[in-house]
């Protein structure tokens, strides 16, 4: 097994809530994976807000799914 070195702030630390010193690679591609996947989740609210998409219902979302389907199926 190898060893890998990563430095990390006592901010980044804390934030992540990291509780030892050594980590499994697993372990540290999890930890990563859910913070990225909550950054790419406050981005998609913040657009939706932005564009005003946060007020759709799910049947106007649905519309508009089928919509953009049926306008990709006509191009083709």
């Amino acid at each position: 097994m190898k060893t890998l070195k990563v430095s990390i702030s006592d901010i980044e630390y804390n934030k992540f809530g990291i509780k030892k010193d050594e980590l499994s690679f697993t372990d540290f591609i999890d930890m990563v994976s859910r913070e990225l996947t909550r950054q790419n989740l406050e981005k998609c609210v913040e657009l939706a807000e932005k564009h005003g998409l946060s007020k759709m219902t799910m049947d106007e979302i649905t519309e508009e799914v089928k919509a953009v389907r049926r306008d990709a199926k006509s191009r083709h």
